[in-house]
């Protein structure tokens, strides 16, 4: 311990000496290497202290700091021990380290500067409480090197359960405890001791030298070696705003400088003191990136202005520039710009100087992209081929993209040639290259794109959440590892080439292995196409990452989402060349039924895909539905579960809404989900990850089993009613059965198949198979239902009158509105009717509301309650389905 917390001289302050190294020493030590004996230590070697609270002038009249404070019975204290570094020297140590005490006694109110002598005692550890860190007795207590705090630390203690804390400095609260700063680029001293002051009071520890246990770099420019240091560490690198901006939040509890979405605010962007301008893009591109220079703190101005700091050139179309660059301007490649949007801060611009098209290192580089362009990889194969032909060499590689060693095994360069090349093994030849083509495609997403994303320790943080990565790329990883053994087998097959060998044994020994892993992706690979378009529009630094990457040999200059493609065309194209491979084997062969059983394998495997697929869009079909109906029950998601259909009616009766309301029914294999339409749409919903959807458009009534579904009842076509049709439901916490009745309002799906679509699902869940019996002809008139006047005039005013009423109810919720308050309305107006009394439109609202008000604390039913409308006509239709059940 003695080694690690030697004292030296604290006499001698200054803001940017490294005296924070001994804060950081005394609180690893606090916390790591407390004595055992502490209490016994403190008797020995200094007399016995109190700890005392002194609260400062405003700090006395603050009734939640007061509060806290008594709630608070532990503090930090130092203790110094003087200590001979060796028997019979003179020379001694001083040995700080920091132990937990007990207070005592009470806090203590001081009112003035005065007051101090008689408080300053070496009896007494004093803390000494202030609401403000720039006024002269804050200055006074600072000069007597007294300990003082503010009142953030008290009551974030006070929250916590935690000891008030011991530091060398001021500390007004903890907003930037644990963090690690270095400044470089600042000219003036006053800012700059300024800066380290505020940093100082919110707990955060200041280095002069650059290194690795800095965690924030505070940049007053672009350049520097500690910039460079920084950008290359990946260290976040702030404004000198970032640090006013927290001290203006000194007093908020819980707020925490370093957390992502403040500091973000104030990082210094990749091109801040940046002046770009752009060489060899199309229009279309140069638009682009001027957008980018701007989003990311730039400025941009025409080729040749003389403001310019650099000029970005597109290095393979621009062989020499249009002038004499000045010493002053970074000529870079485009390489330069996107890295520096991806990494989040400006890029060195030496690794990205621009050469001339004379030079080799370029000429290189314009041939290696030349050679993997879709176009030219196809002319140069076949050229290949003709000559391997004339020259009796075939060579197996096809020259593939270049792919990490850690992806792919080395592959025999040549292969033994029959003496003479049967159709047969052309086809052969064929499978294993493109399979071998295949296999570098899936390697070059994995290694270019996915490895790079799932990294930890991103320069400027992660490029994309983990499970933006996951919806993107899915299951690559497992098909790669699939065809790697497929690609192996087939390399071994052709290596050792005998007519008699079995190809198709080798698809039929991974066909199992294919079914696992491809549905998965090919069912979402819709929806990795729109995650990668949504992400970068909404994220330059994946834009970034796709301009760079895409950019490079082993893409061929194709997109990610072309390259994702493949996988889903990768299994037709095998079937096909099965297929021609089977057409070149003798029938005597034992590989031709072998091949017949592999394609019948491949088959089911694209067979199962589609299968999974409408699976997946069934669910997706759900969702959809959760995300349209607002309060839609979250039970409604199953696995099992799946849209049937969609049908949009009219309520005829009062229930399960008002008579026409638009009602949305949603029929699903095992239940019915109704819901209406809304009579106002407010807002938008928007995901953590800030996708916007559309706002619900229906609100949730009822999700009803199928088995709850008695009777379908068919209602007969009259002059006063048309395409309407009702339920007959017993809910089971009714006893009586209740009526729904409603009209389609749409002739895209007749009403009779619509209503033997809902009566076989109805059959199915209560496993009768006499579907057609669950279905009932009536005329209107049993059941008072007609569907006269409802689109008239007349009929939408009385409906919307009805609503405004329903409105002003609703102003008087008994959720919201206590009973006796309500009680009270209703005497008053009752009342101020003297000499007369209540009518019968008075008696029919006051029973209303006192129906209504015994309704007041009866929870809602998870099903629709509806017995006021059976009740009222229980005489009829006790009359009308007495035959029915």
């Amino acid at each position: 311990m003695a080694e690690n917390s030697v004292l030296t001289s604290t006499t001698g302050r200054t803001s940017l000496a490294d005296s924070s190294i001994f804060d950081s020493k005394v609180t690893e030590i606090s916390k790591e290497n407390l004595l055992i004996g502490s209490t016994s230590y403190v008797e020995e070697e200094m007399p016995q202290i109190e700890t005392r609270v002194i609260l400062v002038q405003e700090a006395g009249k603050q009734e939640e700091l007061i509060k806290a404070l008594k709630t608070i019975k532990i503090m930090e204290v130092p203790v110094i021990k003087i200590k001979e570094s060796c028997p019979g020297k003179s020379d001694e140590k001083l040995i700080k380290s920091v132990i937990n005490m007990d207070i005592k006694v009470g806090f203590v109110k001081m009112e003035s500067v005065e007051e101090f002598e008689g408080l300053d005692s070496p009896e007494f550890e004093n803390v000494f409480v202030v609401t403000d860190f720039q006024d002269s007795v804050f200055n006074d207590l600072y000069k007597a090197d007294c300990r003082v705090i503010g009142p953030p630390v008290v009551l974030n203690c006070s929250q916590k359960g935690e000891p008030l804390p011991f530091s060398c400095r001021p500390l007004y609260c903890t907003s930037m405890m644990n963090l690690v700063l270095c400044f470089t680029g600042f000219r003036k001293k006053e800012e700059l001791v300024r800066l380290v002051t505020l940093v100082h009071h919110m707990g955060g520890v200041i280095r002069k030298d650059f290194n690795s246990k800095v965690t924030h770099l505070v940049a007053n420019c672009t350049q520097g070696e500690k910039f460079r240091v920084a950008v290359s560490l990946g260290t976040p690198i702030m404004k000198p705003e970032w640090i006013y901006k927290a001290w203006e939040r000194r007093n908020e509890q819980d707020f925490y400088a370093a957390v992502d979405d403040f500091r973000n605010e104030f990082k210094v962007p990749p091109f801040q003191d940046c002046i770009l301008s752009f060489l060899g893009f199309s229009d279309e591109e140069k638009t682009n990136m001027e957008e980018m220079t701007e989003m990311q703190g730039g400025k941009y101005l025409p080729l040749g202005d003389e403001r310019c700091t650099h000029l970005v050139v597109e290095e393979n179309i621009v062989k020499d520039l249009p002038f004499e660059p000045s010493k002053k301007l970074y000529v870079v490649k485009q390489e330069w710009f996107w890295g520096s949007i991806q990494m989040d801060a400006r890029a060195g611009e030496t690794m990205y100087l621009y050469e001339k098209a004379n030079t080799p290192e370029l000429k290189k580089s314009v041939s290696m992209l030349s050679l993997n362009t879709p176009n030219s990889n196809r002319k140069r194969r076949r050229l290949k081929e003709t000559l391997a032909q004339l020259s009796r060499e075939t060579d197996v590689s096809p020259f593939p993209p270049h792919t990490p060693k850690s992806c792919t095994k080395s592959s025999k360069s040549s292969t033994p040639v029959p003496s003479k090349q049967s159709a047969r093994w052309q086809v052969a030849k064929e499978l294993y290259q493109t399979e071998s083509n295949y296999v570098n495609i899936l390697a070059t997403i994995i290694q270019l794109f996915q490895v790079p994303l799932e990294e930890e320790g991103q320069r400027g943080g992660p490029i994309l959440a983990p499970e933006e990565i996951k919806t993107i790329f899915g299951s690559i990883p497992d098909i790669f590892d699939v065809h790697t053994k497929i690609k192996d087998d087939l390399e071994d097959l052709i290596v050792n080439w005998d007519e008699s060998k079995s190809i198709g044994d080798i698809f039929l020994k991974y066909s199992k292995d294919l079914v696992k892993t491809y549905p998965p992706f090919v069912n979402f690979f819709e929806m990795s196409k729109e995650t990668i378009i949504k992400c970068e529009k909404q994220k330059p630094r994946f834009h970034a990452f796709l301009k760079i990457n895409q950019a490079k040999p082993e893409c061929g200059r194709q997109s990610l989402v072309e390259l994702l493609i493949r996988p889903v065309q990768r299994l037709p194209s095998v079937a096909l060349l099965l297929n021609d491979l089977k057409k070149h084997t003798a029938d005597e062969n034992p590989d031709k039924s072998t091949l017949e059983k592999a394609i019948g394998s491949l088959k089911e495997v694209m067979t199962h895909i589609n299968e999974d697929k409408r699976k997946t869009e069934a669910q997706k079909q759900i969702f959809d539905v959760v995300y349209e109906v607002d309060g839609c029950p979250a039970n409604l998601l199953s696995s099992h579960r799946s849209l049937v259909q969609r049908v949009e009616t009219i309520s005829l009766g009062e229930h399960p809404c008002d008579r026409g309301e638009q009602v949305t029914l949603f029929l699903f294999n095992d239940c019915l989900e109704i819901a209406r339409k809304r009579h106002k749409v407010i807002g938008t919903f928007r995901s953590p990850h800030g996708q916007t959807r559309p706002p619900a458009s229906l609100k949730h009534i009822h999700l009803m089993p199928l088995s709850q579904i008695k009777k379908v009842l068919d209602i007969r076509e009259t002059e006063d009613c048309h395409n309407a049709f009702a339920l007959l439901v017993r809910p089971p916490t009714e006893q009586a059965n209740v009526l729904l009745s409603f009209q389609m309002t749409s002739d895209e799906l007749p009403k009779e198949n619509w209503l033997k679509m809902l009566c076989r699902h109805v059959a199915n869940t209560i496993c009768k198979a006499d579907a057609e019996n669950l279905i009932y002809t009536a005329d209107p008139e049993s059941f008072e239902v007609n569907t006269k006047d409802m689109d008239s005039t007349l009929s939408r005013a009385s409906r919307a009158i009805k609503k405004t009423s329903k409105k002003v109810t609703r102003a008087f919720s008994f959720s919201k509105t206590p009973k006796r308050a309500l009680r009270r309305a209703l005497m008053t107006s009752h009342g101020s009717v003297e000499g007369r009394s209540p009518s019968s439109n008075d008696k029919h609202v006051m029973s209303r509301l006192s129906s209504t008000s015994s309704l007041a604390g009866i929870p809602s039913p998870s099903l629709v309650s509806l017995p006021s409308f059976f009740e009222r006509r229980s005489h009829t239709l006790s009359r009308s389905t007495t035959h029915l059940i």
